[in-house]
């Protein structure tokens, strides 16, 4: 690595591993990385092109598809070129957009599992209401609803964020621009900006979160109530995967943006980093496709067209 750098350019420190593990870690990122991105597409594909899964519920499924491979490709490439170069520098540019792209994926996010939990209330309270109450345009408004409230929230703190003077060291200490690490570069005082951060964080979170434990509580109810041992095991499969990502993923944005920077180090705020931005990515397909039939169901359907066309192609051949 170069001894200095230009005044627009920083350095991501990344994650300070030893020479021996390197190679490891490495090997596992690239791995995580190309299964995420992979199943994320395949998802969509499978939602695309399956008749069955043009509901509601797999819509909302296939944006967080979408969200899910943005969020992954705004940081990791980055990582894995960082952890195989001397050079680690990125420019002031490149920064400010990784920052927008990182918190809007996750303002985006965070709603849309709000929006997901409202559907899984709808569906399983008022089934016979359901697909007036989420048809088509009301589905494109709330998936709209979600990427705009992301959106808001990176044009609002990333523009912010990158007018601060940083004439202190340019030596991020993370593996990517994530905003509590470079405010530590800044020479000016961004204690109101931090509060304004941490007010503007707290309302993400509390926001879906009340949508998501008033739609689960309503759900709780509605299933106790049930006769049908089939109806509780269905709507029990469909809500317990989404509250499965609900828990990884709020709890790390917890972590993160709500807990007093007091109580946790850059080193651990670098783990749960990486849990949220490498893992969580590649764990959300995962959850919903090998718990879900209908998805499964889509899978086999494509892979034996796919297995026919080719021994027909073959044959033909």
């Amino acid at each position: 690595m170069k001894n200095r750098t230009s005044f627009s350019d920083f350095v991501l420190l990344g994650l300070l591993l030893n020479s021996e593990t390197i190679g490891i870690v490495f090997a596992v990122i690239l791995v995580i990385f190309v299964v995420a991105v992979t199943a994320n597409l395949v998802m969509i594909f499978l939602i695309h092109m399956d008749r069955r899964l043009h509901t509601p519920m797999y819509f909302l499924l296939s944006q967080l598809s979408i969200m899910d491979t943005l969020f992954i490709c705004t940081t990791v490439p980055k990582l894995l070129v960082d952890m195989v170069s001397k050079e680690k520098t990125i420019s002031f540019v490149a920064c400010g957009i990784q920052i927008f792209l990182y918190v809007t994926m996750i303002g985006s996010e965070l709603f849309l599992l709000g929006l997901m939990a409202y559907d899984r209330y709808v569906a399983v309270c008022n089934p016979l209401r359901y697909p007036a109450l989420m048809n088509r345009r009301v589905c494109l408004l709330l998936a709209a609803g979600a990427w705009f409230g992301g959106s808001l929230d990176g044009f609002l703190l990333t523009p912010i964020t990158m007018n601060f003077p940083y004439c202190h060291s340019h030596s991020i200490e993370h593996f990517f621009c994530e905003i509590p690490a470079i405010l530590r570069l800044a020479c000016a005082d961004t204690s109101q900006y931090e509060t304004l951060m941490y007010i503007c964080c707290v309302l993400m979170l509390l926001i879906p979160l009340s949508i998501i434990s008033t739609s689960y509580s309503r759900i709780l109810l509605t299933v106790y109530l049930m006769h049908s041992v089939e109806g509780k095991k269905k709507a029990f499969t469909t809500c317990s995967s989404h509250l499965t990502i609900v828990s990884i993923f709020y709890g790390a944005a917890f972590y993160n943006y709500v807990l007093p920077q007091s109580f946790h180090t850059p080193e651990q705020d670098k783990v749960v980093s990486a849990f949220y931005t490498i893992l969580t990515p590649m764990l959300n397909p995962l959850i919903y496709s090998l718990r879900n039939k209908d998805v499964m169901g889509a899978f086999k359907k494509i892979f034996i067209q796919c297995l026919s066309v080719q021994k027909a192609s073959t044959n033909v051949a």
